[in-house]
């Protein structure tokens, strides 16, 4: 109670004719709504942060989230951050190519899939919407993995449904380098978008109903996963360009498009995508959310933390007990309670259900793909 009066103080003090008990009204108006409406987390890195736990690599027991975890997230703070729907991070860097990455794949949505049976009292695997909204109803954590970068593949559509079956929901096309068929955000052109196989890849997960993860790509990868996509596309954790020239944001050009696409701009956290100052806050991170709002609309931004996968973060962000505080932020500069429970988690809860809708079409239309990028690309190169 003593930090949060003194939080309650600060932000008084930093805001001229906000008082504490308005502050509070704000606060309180954000938990209110967080309790009708889950909020989405489109990113957060916890299964990593346990397979490099220095005291007990890769074991999800030694690493306890039921006490105060080490880094950004335990079960304590999940809850007083009122978060309704996770997506964990299945992430596996590039240079993994010697180990095989694949089996690293699999050994993270295994971690992954550990942390959700062991504290099954506070977290359910979700493979749909309406599981996102019967976990949300029952109190508990719906949890959802993300594969991020398309190397994780290794070329193979089989790949790619296998790790669908095993509760992947989206997959980040790259990573931070280049891949066979995309080009990434923070690596030099080599593609000029998606390849032919590439296209593939998005259709396939289109006709799969995972979604198709447009953070840490190349503006032309989005331009042409965008001309592909036959279902909303996501960004699980970027934010806006125009107003940090950052690669990993996205362009005012893209953030055009995605009223046709209907898809969602989950902002991010990560502090040296909010500001070129030495220093972000909350604030920073509301800037990103209205931008997009203004650009793309309302339908159209979402939240995405990357907590666990940042050494720091935005002040008065420190950790996932926090999102309430930065719904609070948006309630004292005017949103209103619609568009507060579509940012929290409406809007993904539309992608979703459109995604599934979608995949339950297109598998009437056509079998698994066979293609391979050999067959797509190798042969005209």
């Amino acid at each position: 109670m003593v930090n949060r009066v003194v939080a309650l103080i600060c932000v008084s003090a930093i805001v001229p004719g906000v008082s504490v008990a308005q502050t509070e009204d704000h606060l309180q108006r954000a938990r209110r709504i967080l309790s009708e409406t889950p909020l989405i987390d489109g990113h957060n890195d916890l299964p990593w942060a346990i397979r490099l736990f220095e005291s007990a690599p890769r074991s999800v027991r030694d690493y306890d989230i039921t006490g105060n975890a080490i880094g950004h997230t335990d079960l304590d703070r999940l809850l007083d951050g009122q978060v309704g729907a996770q997506f964990w991070s299945v992430y596996i860097p590039s240079d993994y190519a010697d180990s095989g990455f694949a089996r690293v794949q699999l050994e993270q949505i295994d971690i992954a899939r550990q942390l959700i049976r062991d504290y099954s009292g506070h977290l359910e695997m979700a493979r749909g919407a309406s599981d996102i909204e019967r976990i949300f109803g029952q109190g508990r954590i719906a949890s959802m993995l993300g594969v991020e970068g398309g190397h994780a593949v290794e070329n193979s559509l089989g790949v790619l449904r296998t790790y669908y079956d095993l509760g992947v929901r989206y997959m980040t096309l790259t990573h931070g380098g280049n891949i066979d068929w995309a080009d990434s955000a923070t690596d030099e052109a080599n593609h000029g978008g998606l390849t032919a196989f590439g296209e593939e890849v998005v259709r396939e997960m289109n006709r799969l109903g995972m979604l198709v993860d447009l953070s840490h790509v190349a503006p032309s990868t989005m331009s042409d996963a965008l001309n592909v996509a036959e279902s909303p596309v996501i960004f699980s954790h970027s934010s806006a360009r125009a107003l940090r020239d950052h690669p990993r944001n996205v362009p005012d050009s893209i953030l055009q498009r995605l009223p046709d696409n209907g898809g969602v701009v989950m902002v991010t956290f990560v502090p040296s995508f909010l500001t070129d100052n030495e220093t972000a806050t909350i604030a920073d991170v509301a800037n990103h959310i209205e931008h997009v709002r203004r650009v793309a609309g309302v339908d159209h931004v979402g939240i995405g933390s990357d907590f666990d996968g940042i050494s720091s973060t935005p002040a008065g962000l420190e950790d996932v007990s926090k999102f309430p505080d930065l719904f609070a932020e948006l309630s004292r500069r005017g949103w209103s309670d619609e568009e507060l429970r579509k940012v929290a988690g409406e809007n993904m809860l539309r992608v979703i259900k459109t995604a599934e809708r979608t995949a339950r079409l297109l598998q009437r239309e056509r079998p698994p793909s066979t293609k391979t990028i050999e067959q797509m690309d190798r042969s005209s190169s």
